[in-house]
């Protein structure tokens, strides 16, 4: 057995020919008799008139003909032929194109990962989109940090409390390293979702009220934090130090899980005094 290195063209061809066959014509009110078919599943033209282009052209990309399709005719192949999420997202891929839906932020924790933010206790945990919203959290990130209920929706988000509320603002022992690489996943998260409106008013707010913001953000730093060390001043138990890792999951892209654990013994011993008050 060999391993030949993709060629998307050649794929995307099979992928497109084999998802049309597998169709079932009654699924379309259409006439499923031997005698008016030759091969299995839907026919080219059938697959055309539904996506909204010609039938020369669905034969020319069956055909390996050297066809790069639009992202918008990737969304109508897709819808034309039913594809699953899996699939769906295969095709964007061969098309060197990103699917849609990444411009979707979650707005809601899956349940499953909810679950597993409380599950992950005694470490802190939470769960936040790209935007950095957070959408779930277990009792002891809200010791560490604070009591997230008692905020607003629109405040839950942990780049707006580092910047605006007053306690959270003095928080962090170094501060302008927590901002800068904050802003430099926003930087990275805005052009990776160009159509999330949120997240560009969140930034023009940040940028307008913010100067320590407004000069970083100019300086177009780029960075995605997926691990990292912070170091808090808190309130009750004093300075915590913590590493930090942040996980994506596979069936939840938008959504990021953020494991917190002691970076040396004192640090430990705060977050167990946190725990049990």
């Amino acid at each position: 057995m060999t391993t030949r290195t993709v060629d998307p063209t050649q794929e995307l061809a099979a992928f497109l020919r084999t998802r049309r066959e597998r169709l079932d014509p009654r699924d379309f009110g259409l006439p499923s008799r031997r005698q008016s078919r030759r091969t299995p599943g839907l026919r080219r033209e059938e697959v055309a008139e539904r996506a909204g282009v010609s039938v020369d052209y669905i034969v020319r990309l069956e055909q390996a003909r050297g066809l790069r399709p639009s992202a918008d005719v990737v969304e109508a192949l897709a819808r034309a032929l039913r594809l699953a999420p899996d699939e769906r997202a295969y095709l964007f891929d061969l098309t060197r194109h990103r699917p849609r839906d990444a411009d979707r932020p979650a707005t809601v924790a899956a349940p499953p990962l909810a679950r597993l933010v409380t599950d992950l206790s005694p470490l802190p945990a939470m769960l936040m989109n790209h935007r950095y919203d957070i959408l779930a959290w277990n009792g002891e990130m809200a010791r560490l940090l604070l009591d997230f209920d008692t905020l607003p929706p629109a405040q839950r988000n942990s780049m707006w409390l580092c910047l605006m509320h007053p306690e959270i603002r003095e928080f962090y022992v170094d501060r302008e390293r927590v901002v800068r690489e904050g802003i430099a996943h926003l930087r990275a998260a805005w052009a990776a979702h160009p159509e999330d409106r949120a997240l560009t008013e969140l930034i023009a707010e940040f940028t307008t009220r913010d100067e320590d913001f407004a000069r970083l953000w100019a300086e177009r730093d780029v960075r995605v934090n997926g691990r990292g060390h912070k170091a808090m001043r808190h309130p009750d138990v004093g300075v915590i130090a913590v590493h930090f890792e942040v996980l994506m999951p596979l069936q939840d892209m938008d959504q990021r899980l953020m494991i917190c654990r002691a970076a040396d013994e004192e640090s430990q011993s705060a977050l167990d005094r946190l725990r049990a008050r």
